[in-house]
């Protein structure tokens, strides 16, 4: 169903049972984990994925186990259940930046509904950090060209603009074509815009 992993931390162990089984009758791939500890001394960036974590855990509670992964650059989709919601707790969770807070029993069609959410806000931002480390391949005079060209410049006027011959705008677009890995003016555009260049 996704090329991600759901990770599960719940310190209550019939929880996270049921709610692997559950999700592997989606087709969800589960990792669990019975304390947040476990789960930040095994987490591997290069293995990102949605987050499901319990609010109250005894030592470091789900909202903690969040912004230490935050202070760690990790900023995966996150998921809050919770056996005891109130109203300031979903408030802190949210402002917190998690993405959805599910109160225990959770119902299986909204936890799934919710990670697939999780998944295509990792797809985006994954995109993104894809296009940013393209996008830092380019000099800064390649950078001014792509630019032009996303404005809809010719080459003549880029060149006239730069003062510089269209031959040597040609060869930056090569290079530009080259570090981006497209020769697309349409996808190079795509990639400097989700970059936020």
């Amino acid at each position: 169903m996704s090329r991600y992993q759901v990770y599960l931390i719940d310190d209550d162990e019939a929880v996270r049972e049921a709610l692997a089984f559950l999700l592997g009758t989606y087709g969800i791939s589960v990792e669990t984990f019975g304390e947040p500890q476990t789960f930040l001394a095994h987490v591997d960036e290069a293995k990102p994925g949605v987050l499901v974590v319990d609010l109250r855990m005894p030592e470091v509670s789900g909202l903690q186990l969040y912004q230490r992964l935050a202070e760690r650059g990790i900023d995966w989709p996150t998921v809050m259940i919770t056996g005891h919601g109130d109203v300031a707790a979903c408030r802190r969770a949210f402002k917190a930046g998690i993405q959805d807070f599910l109160t225990k029993p959770v119902d299986g069609e909204v936890l799934v509904e919710a990670l697939q959410q999780g998944f295509s806000s990792l797809d985006a931002r994954l995109e993104k950090r894809e296009a940013r480390a393209l996008l830092a391949k380019l000099t800064e005079r390649e950078r001014e060209v792509l630019d032009m060209v996303a404005r809809g410049w010719a080459s003549k006027e880029i060149a006239a603009a730069l003062e510089v011959s269209a031959r040597t705008i040609d060869a930056h677009r090569a290079k530009i074509a080259e570090k981006l890995g497209t020769s697309s003016v349409a996808e190079q555009v795509r990639l400097a815009l989700l970059s936020g260049a």
